[in-house]
């Protein structure tokens, strides 16, 4: 950590403070509400409530991210985050069934609306806080230890459910939201980098200027069609998570809390293992394949602990991708549009994960089957792509030796 500038360790405290607090009220929310319906469409459209104003806002904000102030805005958000999170208490309070759903319908909406901007601003704050060679490092660090903190708050929050009530664990996510702030308030960065100079263009010309710029990228389609993959699984996954654990398994709470926290104590193993390999897109493809796998192989588990272990794999896997994926889509960039064109990114991986989540909520399918068809969809195309590497590396091998 030494290596790193002060104002990029604040935001990689307040983000793994930030990430803890958001999964410690995530799963609070799924147990809440599948408590209080037992429906897994219940669960779908909580997700959808959270995703479809996100879309919204996202596809009209990009071209005003690169002319704001950012870690000034990045902090105001946890701010505003750290107040929703108690609705649902104050909704459980009430005293009826009908005021908790409101109060998580308020926090999700909320959440959808401040996370797809804030998700932008942090990612393209990056290369302005650390050196280039540093920033597969940098991702890297900044998703295993975020990851790490999404492994400990399942296993805190499954102590907590012994301890007290679930519903109270919103106010350790209000009070982590206001420490989030606090270490965001410490990013400064140079004068020259405050701001760009708005154009004075009309939105629409931005806005298409945008999205052209993505378009003639092609490494940046690419990463981000296999990123969009994996969020489609994401989303199904997060409908199903729940449900698969406490009916198709028939496990308890606290195993439920122990298969939410697997996978990110996978990712905080795979991020170390990150540093130990050579940084190719052989590798990259094979952590993709990788992570598809773990979904895929849930088709066939008949206990909690391989289910675990399904995602520690998956876990294990995917930053081996993302990081790499990440560093390149910065690398590739041009530095005056990487705010507009994170949110271009993030906007098709957001778009997806609905999708994830709609596909599951309808299908007609068992679990099982579901789990299938969402692993072959990251599995197949990323087998491609790795065969396609490995043959341009033979290819450049061949010509250097000719």
């Amino acid at each position: 950590m030494k290596r790193y500038s002060t104002g990029f360790k604040a935001l990689w405290t307040g983000e793994i403070v930030s990430e803890f607090a958001g999964t410690a009220g995530g799963i609070i929310n799924g147990l809440l509400l599948y408590e209080i319906t037992g429906s897994k469409e219940w669960m779908g459209a909580l997700w959808l409530i959270y995703f479809m104003p996100s879309l919204i806002l996202q596809s009209v904000s990009a071209p005003f991210l690169n002319h704001v102030v950012k870690e000034k805005l990045l902090k105001n958000m946890q701010l505003i985050r750290a107040v929703v999170y108690l609705f649902p208490l104050l909704g459980y309070a009430m005293g009826n069934d009908t005021s908790a759903i409101i109060g998580l319908i308020i926090l999700q909406c909320t959440l959808g609306l401040v996370q797809p901007i804030y998700a932008s601003l942090s990612f393209s704050l990056v290369p302005d806080l650390c050196k280039e060679e540093d920033l597969v490092n940098a991702n890297g660090l900044l998703d295993g230890t975020m990851r790490l903190m999404s492994f400990l708050a399942p296993g805190m929050t499954s102590l907590f459910l012994f301890l007290i009530p679930m519903h109270y664990v919103y106010v350790l996510s209000a009070f982590l939201f206001l420490l989030s702030y606090a270490s965001l308030a410490r990013i400064e960065l140079p004068h020259q980098l405050k701001g760009a100079v708005w154009t004075r263009k009309f939105w629409w010309s931005e806005m298409k200027e945008g999205y052209k710029s993505f378009f003639s990228i092609p490494v940046l389609v690419r990463l981000t069609f296999l990123s969009s993959l994996v969020q489609f699984a994401v989303g199904a996954a997060m409908v199903l998570s729940v449900p698969f654990i406490r009916s198709e398994l028939n496990g308890e709470q606290w195993e439920y809390a122990i298969f939410a926290g697997s996978f990110p104590a996978g990712y905080a193993i795979g991020t170390i293992l990150l540093r130990k390999i050579p940084r190719t897109s052989v590798f990259m493809y094979a952590g993709l394949i990788g992570g598809g796998l773990s979904f895929s192989l849930l088709f066939l588990v008949d206990s909690i602990y391989l289910a675990w272990l399904c995602e520690l794999f998956g876990g294990i896997m995917f930053p081996l991708f993302n990081a790499q994926s990440a560093s390149i889509f910065q690398q590739s960039t041009p530095r005056d549009r990487l705010s507009q064109l994170s949110s271009v990114r993030l906007l098709f991986l957001r778009i997806t994960m609905p999708l994830g989540i709609l596909f599951s909520s309808v299908s007609m399918m068992e679990m099982r089957y579901i789990y299938l068809i969402i692993g072959s969809c990251i599995l197949i195309p990323g087998t491609y792509y790795l065969i396609k590497s490995m043959m341009q590396s033979k290819r450049s091998i061949l010509q250097e030796k000719t």
